[in-house]
């Protein structure tokens, strides 16, 4: 993990491989952003020519290098663009940057300064949320996966690339300042548990069955003082857990349901989270069509964002209780595997006819929906790579979110934009349920082609307890880039919604979400 220091220390006299500055899009060309006065009086105040002069615009995660001017330590300067020049003057503030903004530039800096040992950032830090924001974006942009790569170790990789960043340095960024090192505490500890659910993504199915996963939380938990209770298959069958059992029939790897309890002494409110962690999806017997597999091991990307907040929760020490629910299961095709046409009697005691065994993330969370019902939670919020419907609706960087309370889809909402990922509200239309009507079994796990993502919605809301505040974040888009890395995030495993998941765990300690 990227070591990340606090520092008064001059820009000039700081020994590092290189300052990070930021620039920004101006009306007339590029302009030097707050944080780098120092920087640009060393060239006389003519840096933001000099970046024009090299092609810079400022625009967002844009970078440019340039060699640093006489009498740094540090022999190279970094331009990352931030985009437009801000306008608050509405606000009665002057070029204040986005908290987001901030977070992806310092990303994009962080992942173009792989191979180097310290970095020394003197980005626009005006408060304490412009710190955490900087952090944040270094910690998650210096992010590397090679465990699986020769002398891959720990972001080690002689052969095929280089380490990530290992030290930044926040100039400007007082160590004595309780509210900056409070920032920069909190940044780590999300930061380090968002990028072990990267990496619980990024795991191949054939090292992460649904026993593996379930050992990692339970490490996890007892070194965070986390209570944690695993069901095997055994234990899922004598509880009636008839949708786990029914989505891992087909596997040699058997299913589980892993409960993790953070409790605070001073808690008024309890939050459930759930998660849908498919291991590997080959869609069943309703096999996946070909190029439609291969990526299919970030089908337990919600399980991971529900265990990294989880943890990330007792980290913090969060005065609210949260549970968190990983509904795990390897969904093969076998002579043992379940059928289209089957019927499975759910831990709600609702029976389901399965009409596509692809539809199968719905099958787990409903029995964990169910479950984590008996605890009469305040809120219920369930996460989960659901549709690809989604995907087609929001794109690859956005999710839904979808409750049977609309003040609390609204509040989620702005909470996922506050923590700096995409999201949007979601309907859940009555006459869409009707469409999973079945003539054998309470109801079916498919209905209408059109609007999929919203009947996935309307499925889950039949196993959420009556009375129960519940949400539904669908992150199919966002949860696997398999595109180029931009701002913070990576290829591959993003860790979609563990930021909005921490965030609403600390609005409910406040008491701001009711």
């Amino acid at each position: 993990m990227t070591a990340l220091t606090l520092s008064t220390a001059a820009a000039s006299g700081l020994r590092a491989d290189a300052i990070v500055v930021g620039v920004a899009k101006g009306a007339k060309g590029p302009v030097v952003a707050p944080g780098a006065e120092a920087v640009d009086k060393a060239y006389d105040g003519k840096l933001a020519s000099v970046l024009e002069t090299l092609g810079a615009s400022g625009g967002e995660g844009e970078v440019t290098k340039l060699p640093a001017p006489s009498g740094f330590k540090a022999p190279v300067v970094v331009a990352v663009g931030l985009g437009a020049v801000p306008d608050n003057s509405d606000q009665g503030e002057k070029d204040a940057y986005a908290p987001e903004t901030l977070r992806r530039a310092a990303g994009a800096a962080a992942r173009a300064l792989a191979g180097s040992k310290k970095a020394a950032f003197a980005l626009p830090l005006e408060d304490a949320e412009d710190i955490a924001a900087v952090a944040e974006g270094a910690l998650l942009g210096a992010y590397a996966f090679d465990a699986y790569k020769e002398n891959g170790q720990n972001g080690r990789n002689a052969k095929n690339g280089k380490a990530p960043l290992a030290e930044v340095a926040l100039l400007g960024a007082k160590p004595r300042d309780k509210a900056h090192r409070a920032a920069v505490e909190r940044a780590t500890a999300v930061t380090e548990e968002l990028n072990r659910a990267r990496d619980l993504v990024n795991t191949p199915p054939n090292d992460l069955n649904p026993e593996a996963f379930a050992a990692v939380a339970t490490a996890a938990a007892k070194e965070h003082g986390i209570k944690v209770q695993v069901l095997d298959e055994k234990a899922l069958a004598k509880g009636g857990y008839g949708g786990i059992l029914g989505v891992g029939a087909g596997s040699a790897a058997p299913p589980r349901l892993v409960k993790l309890s953070y409790t605070h002494s001073k808690a008024k409110k309890h939050l459930a989270y759930v998660g849908k962690g498919i291991t590997y999806d080959s869609g069943g017997i309703s096999l996946k069509p070909a190029g439609h597999n291969e990526t299919m091991k970030c089908d337990m990307s919600g399980a991971a964002a529900v265990f990294a907040a989880v943890v990330a929760a007792a980290r913090l020490g969060l005065e609210v209780n949260v549970t968190g629910w990983l509904a795990l299961a390897e969904n093969m095709p076998s002579g043992s595997a379940t059928r289209p046409g089957d019927v499975l009697r759910m831990y709600s005691g609702k029976t389901v006819e399965v009409l596509n065994t692809d539809a199968e993330g719905r099958l787990v969370l409903a029995d964990a929906l169910a479950k984590a019902s008996e605890e009469k939670p305040d809120a219920i919020i369930d996460v989960a790579t659901l549709t690809g419907a989604m995907v087609l609706a929001l794109g690859n960087r956005t999710f839904g979110v979808m409750a049977n309370d609309d003040a609390f889809r609204t509040a989620v909402h702005e909470t996922a934009e506050e923590a700096g990922e995409a999201s949007w509200p979601m309907p859940l239309p009555s006459d869409l349920r009707k469409g999973m009507d079945s003539s054998t079994a309470d109801i079916a796990n498919m209905g209408e082609r059109m609007g999929g993502g919203l009947v996935a919605g309307l499925f889950l809301k039949e196993f959420v307890g009556e009375g129960i505040t519940w949400a539904h974040l669908d992150i199919a888009g966002p949860a696997f880039n398999e595109q180029g890395p931009f701002g913070y995030t990576p290829k591959g495993g993003t860790g979609s919604a563990v930021r909005t998941l921490v965030r609403l765990a600390e609005r409910t300690a406040a008491g701001d979400l009711g």
